[in-house]
């Protein structure tokens, strides 16, 4: 059983703010947009219009049954938006009945679930992690599996079921939402936007939850590390950021740290930036520093980094094509046990570019693109330690610019990873908030008999009292993209905006950062306090609002 810490327990205590229209629950109300353009695939749900909320007549509800799920990695904030569902529910009716399905979708799907109740949910009150109900990664996508899905929510007799996710997980909430309406179902779906990479943005999705709070964890961790740096005065600091797709936190963390470099993908594709001119743009801060006898320095780098490097991309497209399953090439490749032997034999099946970029790895990360193959028989690009990499390549580079004369310095590198420690913190003011006032609204959607939405508070970046709630329609967030080979209808991801406010501030503080040590130490998420540190902002949140 968990032992609740001194603080734990005080922030069971904590009564989140809630939004004026969602306080009287029983005139919550919504008006409509006029939709837009019909979509083939979708025929229930395309006649849906954004929603705004309003004040409406009070209704008197019978109890709700509904159902919830947390799909995906864990994001911090989570319980409390299931903690708003059901005081949400017990206010429309106190025998109204939440449920939570185990383990993700794999729990509706087999209907197991437990009943949630304030006994049972009292402890989880403002508390990081998902490990009341459990989360997981399942897909639906077979005809059983969408009838699995409907034949529960008839056992249950739900009237409703709340997908907390990202957007694979939202993806599945418009399918069983078309899939509920198609089969005459009374169960309405709603989805709740989470992640922490934050890239479920949409027009009126302005930010998912728990993006704040795993940034304000690692921006803690940065700025502690970059006042080591300053104060050893020997190390260089290369920190890999989740984000496996976008590269969101590693832009928020750079405007909440202030680094010597920060790398943004969306930058580096869109320059058609080769390895080469990546690793040449840090070898040249680091020659650059020590001319001024700066032999430190902090690095930021998103996770899916590699997914934007033009030439290492097109050369893990040539591998996985010359190393495809069954091909006789890879049958000559498993009978060679040296991995020199493996190189040197993969080598002569690449072509000019692609060989000078393999060239350029160390041959640790030549044996991953070799050997580290996932089910479909591709490179698994999320374990390439790439803050390894880029330090590996660095040392040669430097190593050479030093006999040359062109270096003079010491280079000592750490490798980090800020990940997982930033999923199921317990979440800050801002995600606190945010979650429970998305589970109030996932209720009144339900209860209004909405489905096929998406949860939506907009104008976050001020104060809780003048957030605007409302809904998007699922169906009109999708697009079609290649998946496995395949063309498939899912929620686009959303990536750093160039043109942004957010990186347009980045660019125009980060040259000042290269030389001069500007690091901000933010420190740890406080819980007490005066607002103008307790209750903050995320940084890009601020400036997409400007002065509105």
């Amino acid at each position: 059983m968990l032992q609740l810490s001194p603080l734990q327990k005080a922030r069971t205590h904590y009564v989140p703010q809630v939004l004026e229209i969602l306080q009287e629950m029983e005139q919550l109300d919504f008006v409509e947009s006029a939709p837009p353009e019909p979509l083939e695939l979708f025929p229930n749900l395309s006649p849906f219009g954004s929603l705004m909320a309003k004040r409406g007549k009070a209704l008197n509800f019978q109890p709700l049954q509904i159902g919830v799920v947390l799909s995906g990695g864990q994001a911090p904030g989570g319980h409390n938006v299931i903690g708003g569902l059901f005081d949400a529910m017990r206010i429309l009716n106190v025998e109204s009945r939440l449920v939570g399905f185990l383990g993700g979708l794999a729990g509706l799907l087999k209907n197991k679930a437990i009943e949630i109740t304030e006994d049972v949910l009292q402890s989880y009150r403002n508390q990081g992690g998902f490990d009341l109900i459990g989360s997981g990664r399942t897909k639906v996508e077979t005809v059983e599996q969408f009838q699995d899905a409907l034949q529960t929510s008839q056992v249950l007799n739900l009237d409703g079921l709340v997908i907390i996710g990202g957007d694979d997980s939202n993806t599945n909430a418009c399918f069983l939402a078309e899939y509920f309406l198609q089969k005459g179902s009374k169960t309405c779906v709603i989805g709740v936007p989470k992640t922490i990479d934050n890239d479920l943005q949409d027009g009126q999705v302005e930010i998912s939850f728990g993006f704040d709070t795993a940034c304000r964890i690692y921006s803690e961790t940065i700025g502690n590390v970059a006042r080591d740096a300053l104060s050893a005065k020997k190390y260089y600091f290369f920190i890999k950021l989740m984000g496996r797709v976008s590269s969101h936190i590693a832009l928020e963390c750079a405007l909440q740290t202030k680094p010597n470099l920060a790398l943004i993908g969306e930058e580096i594709q869109a320059r058609g930036k080769k390895l080469s001119q990546v690793v040449d743009e840090i070898v040249n801060l680091i020659i650059e520093r020590a001319k001024v006898g700066k032999d430190w320095g902090v690095i930021l780098i998103p996770e899916g980094v590699i997914e934007y490097i033009a030439d290492l991309k097109s050369l893990i497209k040539k591998i996985n094509k010359v190393l495809a399953t069954g091909s006789p090439i890879t049958s000559k490749l498993e009978t060679l046990s040296q991995i020199q032997e493996k190189v040197s034999f993969i080598r002569s099946h690449l072509d000019k570019d692609a060989l000078e970029t393999f060239d350029l790895l160390p041959l640790l990360i030549q044996e991953e693109l070799l050997l580290e193959r996932d089910p479909h028989g591709n490179v698994q690009l999320s374990q390439i330690e790439t803050e390894r990499l880029l330090i590996s390549i660095c040392e040669n580079q430097l190593r050479e610019k030093a006999k040359k004369g062109e270096y003079k310095g010491k280079f000592a590198a750490v490798p980090l990873f800020c990940g997982y420690e930033g999923r199921s913190a317990m979440p800050s003011f801002f995600d606190t908030n945010y979650c429970y006032n998305l589970g109030r609204l996932a209720t009144g959607l339900i209860a209004r008999k909405k489905t096929g939405y998406i949860t939506t508070i907009s104008n976050l970046a001020k104060e809780v009292w003048r957030w605007r709630a409302g809904a998007t329609p699922l169906a009109h967030m999708m697009h079609y993209e290649e998946r496995e080979g395949k063309s498939k209808a899912v929620i686009k991801k959303a990536f750093v905006d160039l043109k942004g406010a957010a990186f347009h501030a980045f660019v125009q503080q980060r040259e000042g950062w290269r030389l001069d040590d500007c690091y901000s130490q933010p420190g740890p998420i406080q819980f007490f306090g005066p607002e103008e540190f307790s209750d903050l902002r995320p940084i890009t949140l601020t400036l997409l609002h400007g002065n509105d």
